[in-house]
């Protein structure tokens, strides 16, 4: 569980680099945005790639920048 936790944080801080919204994100945001983006990224993309803790790093970044970006689209500061 914990080690699940820490391999989320860091997908969800590779995802904020790659979207340039890490800053903007709190670290529990990050292990967040992480573990769905895992989960939405294997949906998606399969599960190819190395993995850490269940989780397939390639497809798992992917979800990740694609649940950044689609909430920072609803959610982000306007104007």
């Amino acid at each position: 569980m914990l080690w699940s936790i820490i391999v989320g944080g860091f997908i969800g801080f590779l995802a904020g680099a790659i979207t340039s919204k890490g800053g903007a994100m709190g670290v529990i945001a990050k292990v967040v945005a992480g573990l769905i983006g895992s989960s939405v990224g294997q949906s998606l993309f399969g599960t190819w790639g190395p993995s850490l803790a269940g989780m397939s790093l390639i497809p798992s970044v992917l979800g990740a920048v694609i649940v950044v970006a689609v909430v920072s689209f609803f959610f982000g500061k306007k104007g």
